[in-house]
């Protein structure tokens, strides 16, 4: 009789858990609570949208001139530099040995240049008087010798031939001294200007590779470019620093003596924005820390949206207009790449009260 009894007991007991698995499977998800209530707008009409906390003028990133390796970080986290303070330091002992090379190469080119200008020394001035003294002493002696050669009355003393022989010696020996003069003249001249031109032209051009080794040696230092805080540093030294921008900032550098906040304005709200509206901006997770925003700029160009808050109702492929708003750094307690809710005062929608 038991055992009879057992069964459909125990089927009426399963039917039953059933039916309350089902009814319960069958309600509704219970919406979970906000972490933090969200902040209120403090516009009757208003523009939402999220705010990415931003140094004054851009976050700048910070890349290496030339592909090298990283010798020193001069830098931390946090520190606060003045404008053209060094940030890392390049490896650069090839450099360091072409600057001697061409520092040869310039002191060369200036010592062929002064030797020129300097020219002619006072110790070539006597040899060359001495040789064209003995030249015209030579010339003397031949034309002597044509003279006696040609007084003599008996012609059959003296051949034809040797008297052409001495009167074309004469001719040669006036030649010589002709031709030492105009080297003692030229001499005494000194350097010849086109000479002079191409010798500086030598020393500018050796100066100028000079300085080109220089100008190579100062991009190995890279520098801040505007007084402001060193907000990340991903290289260390010993790392190969790649030349141009990379996925990854070597140094994300940025003034903070002011934040903007960069709103991204939905393409469908763009219309009722105007410049120079009033915005507030509240901290995530803190409603009551809000901040008056002062306006800076709006960027006229619409881009794909970037920023994403994650929420479920979030379109990826909406696009949006970028409006640059700057509050006092002392107002809020916020990082640079910390998210904001804005609100932007707009004109009203047509049956909305946003």
């Amino acid at each position: 009789m038991i055992r009879a009894a057992l069964v459909p007991i125990l089927a009426l007991a399963g039917a039953g858990y059933a039916a309350w698995v089902v009814a319960q499977g069958s309600q509704p998800p219970k919406v979970a609570p906000p972490v933090a209530p969200p902040a209120r707008a403090p516009f009757a009409a208003y523009i939402a949208g999220a705010g990415l906390v931003e140094a004054q003028g851009q976050n700048v990133a910070i890349a290496s001139p030339l592909a090298r390796l990283v010798e020193k970080v001069l830098v931390q986290v946090g520190d606060d530099v003045d404008a053209g303070a060094p940030l890392f330091r390049l490896d650069g002992r090839d450099l360091a040995a072409e600057r001697e090379i061409r520092g040869s190469a310039v002191l060369a080119a200036k010592a062929r240049l002064d030797r020129l200008l300097a020219s002619p020394r006072p110790e070539e001035l006597p040899p060359a008087e001495a040789r064209v003294k003995e030249a015209e002493a030579a010339l003397a002696d031949a034309r002597r010798q044509v003279e006696l050669w040609e007084k003599v009355s008996d012609a059959r003393a003296v051949s034809i031939e040797d008297l052409d022989r001495k009167r074309y010696a004469a001719q040669a020996a006036a030649a010589r001294v002709e031709e030492l003069k105009a080297a003692r003249d030229l001499l005494k001249a000194g350097a010849w200007k086109p000479d002079v031109d191409v010798a500086r032209a030598d020393l500018a051009g050796a100066e100028a590779q000079a300085k080109a080794v220089d100008t190579e040696i100062d991009r190995l230092t890279v520098r801040a470019p505007t007084d402001g805080t060193v907000l990340q540093v991903n290289v260390r030294a010993g790392e190969f620093a790649p030349a141009g921008p990379t996925l990854t900032p070597l140094l994300l550098f940025g003034a903070l003596k002011r934040f903007h906040v960069r709103v991204d304005v939905d393409e469908n709200d763009a219309w009722r924005f105007e410049k120079g509206s009033k915005a507030a901006a509240f901290v995530r997770g803190n409603r009551e820390l809000r901040a008056d925003l002062a306006f800076v700029r709006v960027e006229p160009y619409v881009l794909p949206k970037r920023s994403l808050t994650g929420e479920s109702t979030e379109r990826v492929d909406t696009r949006v207009l970028q409006v640059i708003y700057s509050f006092d750094r002392a107002a809020l307690p916020v990082f640079v790449g910390q998210q904001m809710d804005v609100y932007i005062e707009a004109k009203p929608m047509i049956g909305s009260g946003k």
